[in-house]
């Protein structure tokens, strides 16, 4: 049992897979929201068109959730139950880390949700729930860099770099294309992809880069596991 869960076994290679194509059709459908929203809509390309490959990318990042939970709670090593996809900070292995993927999850979850009552919700009910999306991003980032026992492998570093570099340059992409007006909104999108990068290259530095970040999680839960 301790060799396998040290190793990888295939469900952990599913779920690791599963929530790294997540993160990253996650990204290109909040880049693709951001960019193309407002005054900085490309002119070339219809909103239906950009509207129809936005669902696509939504549901395409729902069936990678769906793998990379199932395949979580089913791995005997981390002994999660099914009650954690949907509760926010009741795992055992990890609480913080896995907690805020599964606030990201319940947010998106929110959005298609309301999506599919869109007409009975109204317009300006469902863009406001819709704008929750943008707040699953950052928390599936630091959801994947904590829970991740791969996070110190320099592709997956790579990869949230890119998706990190994506996200900043359609936000600051949008606030050079934006008109007058908004202060408020134009300051607090300025301020997140300021400090995004930053706060999450020092969680980097100090936790995850550490050595023995990922061995000392795991023997608490072989712990946990072998106390059951």
């Amino acid at each position: 049992m301790t060799t396998l869960a040290l190793t990888g076994s295939p469900l952990w290679y599913a779920s690791r897979a599963g929530g790294t194509l997540a993160l990253v059709l996650l990204t290109a459908t909040v880049v693709l929201g951001i960019a193309s929203g407002g005054r900085a809509a490309p002119r070339r390309i219809g909103r239906f068109e950009i509207g129809l490959l936005h669902r696509d990318l939504s549901l395409l990042t729902l069936v990678f959730l769906v793998v990379h939970v199932v395949t979580a709670v089913l791995d005997p090593y981390v002994h999660l139950g099914w009650a954690v996809s949907v509760v926010p900070f009741g795992a055992s292995y990890r609480p913080l880390w896995l907690g805020l993927g599964t606030a990201a999850l319940d947010l998106l979850l929110a959005v298609l949700l309301t999506s599919a009552l869109r007409l009975r919700l109204g317009v300006r009910r469902w863009k406001a729930v819709h704008w929750l999306a943008y707040a699953a991003w950052p928390l599936a980032l630091f959801h994947g860099a904590g829970a991740g026992t791969d996070t110190r492998l320099p592709l997956q570093l790579w990869l949230y770099a890119g998706c990190l570099a994506a996200v900043v340059a359609a936000v600051w992409w949008r606030l050079a294309k934006a008109g007058p007006g908004r202060v408020a909104g134009r300051l607090l999108a300025a301020t997140a992809a300021t400090s995004v990068p930053v706060v999450l290259g020092a969680f980097l530095v100090a936790g995850p880069l550490q050595p023995g970040w990922a061995q000392s999680a795991a023997a608490a839960t072989l712990s946990l596991g072998g106390a059951r």
